[in-house]
């Protein structure tokens, strides 16, 4: 995953976001064109969103956290014969693996699907120093001014970013904003999400139902 060349000058317009609810309809025409077992694993997070809706926010995240992390890691230029591709909740779960800001991206829109609001969540570009490489997480904040939880798939258990000496922060964002990163947190505000070119090409074929 290579780094994104950020511009610090933005006009702050609110990114959309999209359903990731799908009707039996679909998951069925995805399965007679990808297969029973794409089939099966769409169906799982479909019934996993109904089953955590009325959840707490912590068992929701425990509960997001394990389903994904049960799947393939599996780099970009092997899985999608490119260097960066960031694919939507469906094509991770239908090709059963992705690399890490696929982990991250449908952690995200699971949990904002099931009301976890979006000032609370991030995704989170570091750097992973044991790996020495770059790297993708996602953060939930309980509080604005709280010390974030990292959702990682190098990892099963869920730490606070104080507990995770071994990832370097250098920006997050959401469906709206970007942050600078600092000591694990959101540090500096310095536009919108809608400047990073992948974010924005993943959000076009969710919104065309491209998936």
């Amino acid at each position: 995953m290579g780094l994104i060349l950020l511009s610090l000058t933005y006009t702050l317009i609110a990114a959309p976001e999209f359903t990731v609810l799908m009707s039996d309809a679909q998951i069925k025409k995805l399965g007679q064109k990808y297969g029973d077992m794409a089939e099966r694993r769409l169906q799982s997070w479909q019934n996993l969103i109904k089953d955590i809706a009325d959840l707490d926010e912590d068992e929701k995240l425990h509960r997001v956290n394990r389903f994904f992390n049960q799947m393939e890691f599996v780099d970009d230029i092997v899985h999608w014969n490119q260097k960066d591709y960031w694919a939507s909740p469906v094509e991770f779960l239908i090709t059963n693996g992705g690399d890490c800001e696929d982990f991250s991206i449908a952690k995200y829109y699971t949990l904002r699907q099931v009301g976890i609001p979006i000032e609370k969540l991030s995704i989170a570009y570091v750097k992973a120093l044991r790996l020495n490489q770059a790297h993708m997480v996602l953060t939930y904040y309980s509080t604005p001014k709280a010390t974030p939880l990292i959702l990682d798939n190098l990892i099963p258990e869920i730490k606070p970013a104080n507990r995770r000496p071994d990832l370097q922060h250098v920006y997050s964002f959401n469906g709206d904003n970007l942050w600078l990163s600092k000591k694990g947190r959101r540090s500096t505000l310095v536009g919108t999400s809608d400047q990073l070119k992948p974010w924005v090409q993943l959000q076009s074929r969710m919104e065309k139902q491209d998936f």
